[in-house]
């Protein structure tokens, strides 16, 4: 069958064609109702199932006879060790982890938090607590205090699973001191933490609260998979919020696992046995999604990457691997290979390595530049496939289906909608647009399985956030168009929130750090255009009257002070001083029109700005800084 015949065979019967799909799945009870829309706009699929998630990632393929094929392989260049973890070994290892929660009394619906850095143990905890029924909550490793503390007083978890440190080219980073400053400052305390020491760094122990992860996998009694409806939460994942505050995007089980197999094969053309690498972290949607479940569900092997893609030990390690470990899809950032192509810009590193097993690469996470595209194309020798998902939606909305056909590639465009989004561009009175024609990117209810039906604890904030702009409709918070051929074509957020690397980041919380500092009176963050990350976020600040002190001791101090608080992802380095903020009349700060001075854009000045001179002063001060870039 071609695309057109699969996405209209999805269209004539969507509930019909997703149970379809369904049974490529375990299920202990097979759902009678696909689709549950007695709540819509809120709905849910699969609700009446029984299926487990660690059941469908692992057991089965233990029970059907693969047991000695390799899971997980995780290569460290950090450490400079690799080990590779069959199914079988998986299966017991994720029983004595699930049976040490639940001595300790977690069970169904009981969240857990998850802080660890890129070793197996992480995919064995998320794996253990859906075992059992729990919910966990993964937190990007490293991630400050504060932060943590956040997303512990929203999950309120039971327990929490933890590394002692992270391991960067540079530096060891000390998880424990982050962990227990995050513990005493939040509200809600969990009954115990397990914590998995590392040789880099070993942590101290909280004595009554701590637990090494080895002996409480010793003496833990294995335990079985606990079968949970369809609509039972998988996890909860925190993205980054306009307000600052996170929100916690809910994955049901049952969508999530028919959702991500269809996918294996359909978007990434991968077959069962087959080795499928994505290098993200498992504290990003593209980690939980295509490093821990879709490649297990799918009966393929998964690789666990502990190392950048320079330095480390250098613009080769990437091919390295998939020399070494025979991938055959390869799932990356575009900002990957811009820093590949900068350290290596003729790719003289390759000529080590046999890539030839290599099938495809496939980018998403931010915008994959053209250049980028054709210079991946052009080194590696395989087709470059771009595609556009989101945290919300856990698997592509549109992209280029190779499992099924491999559609024509126009770079920038991430190509068509997947079956189950019915995407359409809207005018903001809910009108649709002409092809070409610029517009939000909406997708009409219901979404399909794997995709969020709410946020955790936060419904009113999920109808607002998502439903409220469009009645009937997603609101995805892009903005772009479709052409003639039906391609879809990303062109910018709606909202502030800045995309730093494949990393969503709020603006908004970066100002509110900022105002933190007792020099400054006034400030706003922007997101510019960046070379080697797409984006990065840049810092303008007021002092308060009659501070007297070098402007660089002061960027320094703000510096440090967005990386105490949000953490070194933020990538926050450019700061400047400013008598004043360009603002409306009515007192508010024109953010977007300050980002298109930085990007070197051609300015429409706005009819309500008080002053359109202090413009010119925002020019030159982001000039200092090497922007705009090119």
């Amino acid at each position: 069958m071609s695309y057109a015949d699969v996405y209209a065979a999805w269209q004539a019967d969507p509930e019909g064609w997703w149970m379809e799909q369904a049974r490529r799945i375990h299920w202990h009870r097979f759902p009678r109702t696909a689709l549950d829309a007695s709540r819509a706009p809120l709905y849910e699929w699969f609700p009446d199932g029984l299926t487990n998630t660690c059941y469908n990632a692992v057991d089965r393929h233990v029970a059907a006879g693969h047991g000695a094929q390799a899971a997980l392989i995780h290569d460290s260049p950090v450490t400079g060790t690799k080990r590779t973890i069959t199914y079988a070994e998986l299966q017991t290892q994720c029983a004595a982890l699930a049976g040490a929660l639940a001595a300790r009394g977690v069970g169904k619906g009981d969240r857990v938090v998850i802080y660890m850095p890129m070793v197996p143990e992480a995919v064995v905890a998320m794996l253990a607590c859906t075992r059992i029924g729990a919910i966990h909550s993964v937190v990007f490793g490293g991630f400050a205090a504060d932060e943590l503390a956040k997303r512990i007083d929203d999950a309120e978890p039971k327990a929490v699973i933890a590394g002692s440190c992270g391991i960067e080219p540079s530096r060891v980073v000390a998880y424990k001191p982050l962990l227990d400053r995050a513990i005493a400052q939040a509200a809600h305390k969990p009954d115990f933490c397990i914590v998995l020491q590392r040789d880099a760094l070993r942590a101290e122990m909280t004595e009554g609260r701590d637990i090494d992860w080895h002996a409480a996998l010793d003496g833990a009694t294995p335990a079985d998979c606990v079968w949970v409806e369809g609509n039972h939460p998988a996890y909860i994942l925190y993205t980054s919020g306009t307000t600052g505050k996170p929100k916690g995007v809910v994955r049901p089980t049952g969508g999530h696992l028919v959702a991500l197999n269809w996918t294996m094969k359909a978007i990434y053309d991968t077959d069962p046995g087959e080795v499928f690498w994505a290098a993200s972290d498992v504290g990003w949607v593209v980690g939980h999604s295509y490093i821990a479940y879709a490649p297990l569900i799918h009966r393929n092997t998964s690789i666990v990457f502990e190392g950048k893609p320079v330095g480390t030990p250098d613009a080769g390690t990437y091919w390295r691997v998939i020399e070494e470990h025979g991938v055959r899809s390869f799932f990356t950032a575009p900002t990957a290979f811009r820093a590949i192509r900068r350290e290596d810009p003729e790719a003289a590193k390759l000529a080590k390595y046999d890539i030839s097993g290599l099938r495809a690469l496939y980018l998403a996470g931010e915008r994959a530049d053209p250049d980028t595209i054709q210079w991946a194309r052009k080194v590696l020798g395989v087709p470059v496939y771009d595609h556009w998902w989101q945290t919300e939606t856990g698997w592509t909305i549109a992209g280029n289906p190779t499992g099924i056909e491999k559609l024509p590639v126009k770079i920038g465009s991430p190509t068509l909608p997947m079956p189950g989004y019915d995407v359409r561009i809207l005018a903001p009175d809910g009108t649709e647009q002409p092809q070409g024609e610029l517009g939000a990117i909406a997708i009409r209810l219901p979404l399909p399985p794997g995709t969020f039906p709410t946020l955790w604890n936060a419904e009113d904030r999920y109808r607002e956030g998502y439903l409220s702009a469009f009645p009937g409709f997603y609101e995805t918070g892009d903005a772009g168009m479709m052409d003639e051929d039906g391609y879809l074509w990303i062109m910018a957020r709606t909202d502030d929130v800045i995309n730093v690397a494949g990393h969503r980041l709020s603006t908004g919380l970066m100002e509110e750090v900022l105002a933190t500092h007792p020099d400054v009176a006034e400030c706003a963050v922007i997101g510019v255009r960046d070379a080697l990350k797409g984006q990065v976020p840049m810092g303008f600040v007021c002092l308060s009257k009659g501070i007297d002190r070098p402007e660089d001791e002061i960027r320094a101090e703000l510096v440090e002070l967005v990386r105490d608080h949000i953490g070194p992802v933020a990538a926050f380095r450019l700061a400047v001083v400013v008598d004043r903020l360009p603002k409306t009349r009515s007192g508010k700060i024109l953010r977007r029109t300050m980002a298109s001075v930085a990007d070197g854009e051609a300015v429409a000045v706005p009819a309500t700005i008080d002053d359109p001179a202090i413009l010119d002063e925002i020019a030159a001060r982001v000039k200092t800084l090497g922007y705009p870039q090119g």
